[in-house]
């Protein structure tokens, strides 16, 4: 049995497996990959990637240690958890197994896309779903935010602090009710298309360029040099589902070290409830699961 099992190779996981190998805990990775959503970027023709900072520096030094280290990691999906005496069963492929007496559950999130002719083609190329890590690249550009949710006022209103034009595409303006929504309405850069559903995203020379929508009486194309689809992530919480308490969101609800309600099971990165979903907090949420696990496991 392992001291310690962390599900998830992403940057909240690859800095908890770190951490608890530096701690000398016995600890494995069990991951499909390694990198996470690091591994996709967004690709814009006025950007070089040296401009954007996004953790990347930290998460491949992770990266590169666990690819040398092949003893502590397993490349498997993790099909369910099961609890056992002493800690915790993880079934892998085929019905393998592997124990331990943590887990650190930091299996990330998924955007929602917009199932839209060109989404795919365009995805990562002037398309992307996340704005907050590249709102700082838009200063004298134009955005096009795609979303209803508490996602899309906090992304426009960091693009519209530097872009020239920001149009805010909602299907349902309740949302503008909330403070923010309020002080949304009041920026005199952003335009605010309520009612209107996204229909094709066009581009050329290899990346994004428009996104065409329908109202209730009439089609636009809205031009932008950056599209954001910023609807609600989905965590991946499937594996502690019945396990561990879960908000509204289907999150896992951690505590301040990262301890979810069920003894040994720790989470951190995406699949929490923390705040902004960004590689450098999923790091120190890591960081926070791995030393929480080690004084659990004294």
């Amino acid at each position: 049995m392992y001291d310690l099992i962390v599900i998830g190779g992403g940057p909240a996981g690859l800095t908890a497996t770190i951490y608890a190998i530096q701690k000398r805990l016995d600890v494995l990775l069990v991951t499909r990959d390694l990198g996470g959503k690091t591994n996709f970027h967004l690709q814009l023709p006025f950007v070089e990637r040296h401009m954007v900072l996004n953790g990347d520096e930290m998460v491949n030094r992770f990266t590169r240690e666990i690819e040398y280290l092949d003893w502590a990691r397993r490349f498997a999906n993790a099909e369910r958890i099961e609890p056992v005496a002493g800690g915790y069963r993880v079934v892998l492929p085929e019905g393998e197994a592997v124990e331990a007496r943590a887990l650190i559950v930091a299996t990330g999130a998924k955007g929602q896309l917009l199932n839209v002719p060109g989404e795919r083609e365009y995805m990562m190329r002037g398309l992307c779903y996340s704005a907050i890590s590249y709102a700082q690249l838009f200063i004298d550009r134009t955005a096009a935010v795609i979303g209803c949710g508490d996602l899309a006022l906090r992304a426009t209103a960091e693009l519209a602090q530097v872009a020239t034009r920001v149009t805010l595409i909602c299907e349902d303006g309740s949302v503008l009710d909330s403070p923010l929504g309020h002080k949304i309405r009041s920026m005199p850069r952003v335009e605010t298309l309520l009612g209107y559903a996204v229909r094709e995203i066009k581009g050329g020379d290899r990346y994004a360029r428009a996104v065409v929508v329908s109202g209730a009486d009439t089609d636009r194309e809205i031009a932008a040099d950056g599209i954001f689809v910023e609807k609600d992530l989905i965590p991946r919480s499937q594996l502690v589902e019945g396990l561990v308490e879960l908000d509204q969101k289907r999150r896992s609800v951690v505590d301040e070290r990262n301890r979810t309600s069920a003894p040994g099971i720790f989470a951190s990165g995406d699949v929490t409830n923390s705040f902004a979903e960004q590689v450098l907090i999923a790091n120190g949420e890591g960081a926070k699961a791995a030393l929480g696990a080690e004084a659990s496991l004294l």
